[in-house]
């Protein structure tokens, strides 16, 4: 299984130009985690700079690092009821619009701030297309690190043989002190149930399935950008 980003730049600007037409001045905007939503993190401070007024909430201290670098002022979930519009990018997004998402490893972040939002923009490339959520053979998964093995014992006796994430011969640990799993899947014919089993498993806090979330999905098909129409939605 390749992961090669093939979203070139050209098509994340102009899935970003696109986000920038859902927020508005004196909003709160939930900022996302890799390559699109950098992308549109740097369109979004370059407004700011022009004088829009917003207020962005990240989802990673990369992101932070980056809007703060660009001038825009930040808050945390503490510091809000609701956020107006989250942005954010997708691993696989299946025909009904529900998501994998945590290769870049913010997914627990990411699904606070998805669920707080009134309305979730996702941006990917049209590579990210799947028939069925698990195409691309990998969910990632957020354990307390008290917990690991244990953890991997529960998910791999469910049938999804569980890797540590590491990187230099170390675990990857995320901005919230955990470790990731990455669960090796194929097509998922019950995420739902899935999701329900992996977070009955003690220590397991986040998932990377994003299911029944109703997002706005732009779509940069390496010519044109749409919008996808959900099977199943009106």
């Amino acid at each position: 299984m390749s992961e090669r980003l093939t979203l070139t730049d050209d098509g994340a600007a102009a899935l970003a130009a696109e986000a920038l037409r859902h927020v508005a001045s004196g909003q709160v905007v939930g900022l996302g985690t890799g390559h699109a939503a950098t992308a549109f993190v740097r369109a979004l401070g370059a407004r700011v700079a022009a004088g829009l007024d917003v207020r962005g909430v990240p989802t990673s201290e990369a992101t932070a690092a980056l809007a703060r670098g660009l001038g825009i002022k930040l808050l945390s979930p503490d510091d809000v009821e609701t956020i107006d519009v989250a942005v954010d990018g997708a691993d696989e997004i299946d025909p009904r619009a529900d998501l994998i998402k945590g290769y870049g490893g913010a997914l627990l972040r990411e699904k606070v701030v998805a669920t707080m939002a009134r309305r979730f923009v996702v941006l990917a490339g049209a590579e990210k297309l799947v028939p069925v959520l698990g195409t691309r053979g990998r969910l990632p998964v957020e354990v307390v690190p008290f917990a690991a093995a244990p953890c991997r014992r529960r998910v791999e006796a469910l049938g999804y043989p569980p890797t540590l994430r590491a990187s230099e011969g170390r675990p990857v640990v995320t901005d919230n002190g955990n470790l990731l799993l990455d669960c090796r899947v194929g097509p998922l014919a019950d995420p739902h149930g899935l999701e329900a089993a992996l977070r009955a498993i003690p220590g397991l806090v986040g998932t990377g399935l994003f299911l029944g979330m109703h997002p706005t999905v732009l779509v940069w098909d390496g010519a044109r950008l749409r919008t996808l129409r959900p099977e199943g939605r009106n």
